[in-house]
Parts: C-alpha cells; structure tokens; sequence
C-alpha cells in the first residue's frame, strides 16, 4: 500500500482528500502546517506528498526547496489555487514533480497521483555508466572518480528518460511528458535550464557537450 502524507491547511479539503484517497487503497496522514511539513517530509516510508502551497508559517515552496535540499527523494505534487505560470514554473523548479491547480477534480488528482508513483517506481539498471562517470539510480547520485554529485528529482528523471531513449533525439515536449508528465505545462525554457544544470554534472567540458547533444530546433540526443 502506497503511504501518502497530505499538507494542507483546510480541515474540509484535508478531510475529503483523505477520505477520497484512503477509499483508493492509500495509507493517507495529514498535516495542516508548513514547519511540521518540513520535519514529516522527512520521514522514511513516504511515497508521495501532496504540498499546498499556502500554508501557515511556511509556505509550499520553502517546504518542497528544503526537502529537496535535505536530499528527499519523495514525488511532491503541489496544490495551488495560483494560475499563473511563474507560480507553476517557480515550483517545478523548487524540486516538485507535478501540480495541480484549485479547484482540481478527484478524478484528475488521483491520475496524476498514479503516474507520478509509476515514474518513481525504480525500471532501470542501478548502476549506469556514462563516459567517465557512473549514475547510481537508487542514491540518485553521479560519480565521477572521488567527485559526487547528487541529483535533483527532475535531474534523476531525465537521466532515465535519456537512458531509455539513448542514440535517439528527444523532442522537448517527449522530455516534458517522460519527466513532468502529460498535460502539465513546462516551457522549452524550463527544460534549457535543466539541461544546463545536468550538463554541468554529467559532462567532463559542460560548454563543448559530448553525453547530451543538442539537435538543433529538435531537442537532445543522449550518447553514453
């Protein structure tokens, strides 16, 4: 049974997405706060947390950046009442897998809860080799000699997106759907940006790129 820990701040919402999901089969617990958030995230035996991103103390966006930062791995979906594409983006960025906006349907939440726990169930080898330097999926880690570089959420996704599809060029929208999902809206900036942060990792001279290539007014092809 999946665990999921639900953050929000609203007693009705809390209440009707707890019984909503529980009646799905997931183990559901709720926290209404964003420093307690912070401290839950970090518990072991999560597999999702849905984040709201207006919280008492400490909004979502400072909870999802410091879970990040304290290197947790579990898939965030963010619930926001905020239509705009700067709030969206500015989450994605902070390290959330998806979101969704206020006001959402149970049906459309517990999608995009189910692909999110599809994409991080683990699918590749634990360990691929890159060039000079090995990824360590279930660390989320990139070695390079005695360097380590850990992986952000999104980083580790497009990794497996580019393993999967090695020698083959991907569009950025193919990027879009295999990292964020289906029917989330990312700009081809957002993506650029990624690349460039994962380029800095991966690649042994990150401004002359041998691993991701890019394809001129295509996307990226991804040579191991």
């Amino acid at each position: 049974m999946s665990r999921i820990l639900i953050v929000e701040d609203e007693p009705d919402i809390a209440l009707g997405l707890q019984l909503d999901l529980r009646s799905e089969g997931y183990g559901v617990e709720i926290c209404a706060d964003g420093e307690d958030a912070s401290r839950r995230g970090r518990e072991q035996g999560w597999d999702l947390i849905l984040l709201d991103v207006m919280l008492p103390n400490k909004d979502g966006f400072e909870v999802c950046r410091e879970l990040r930062r304290a290197k947790v791995r579990t898939p965030i979906l963010m619930l926001t009442a905020k239509a705009q594409e700067a709030e969206k983006v500015m989450g994605l960025d902070m390290g959330a897998d998806d979101y969704v906006t206020k006001p959402f349907s149970p049906r459309e939440l517990r999608a995009r809860i189910r692909a999110l726990l599809r994409r991080a169930a683990p699918d590749e080898e634990p360990i691929h080799h890159v060039g000079d330097c090995e990824i360590d999926f279930a660390r989320a880690e990139l070695r390079r000699g005695s360097s380590r570089f850990d992986l952000t959420g999104i980083e580790l996704k497009m990794v497996q997106a580019f393993v999967r599809s090695q020698g083959r060029v991907l569009t950025r929208t193919q990027i879009v759907n295999d990292v964020w999902g289906h029917d989330v809206f990312v700009t081809d900036r957002v993506v650029d940006t990624h690349i460039v942060k994962l380029r800095r990792k991966i690649e042994p001279e990150p401004g002359q790129p041998r691993h991701i290539v890019s394809v001129r007014g295509i996307g990226y092809r991804f040579e191991a």
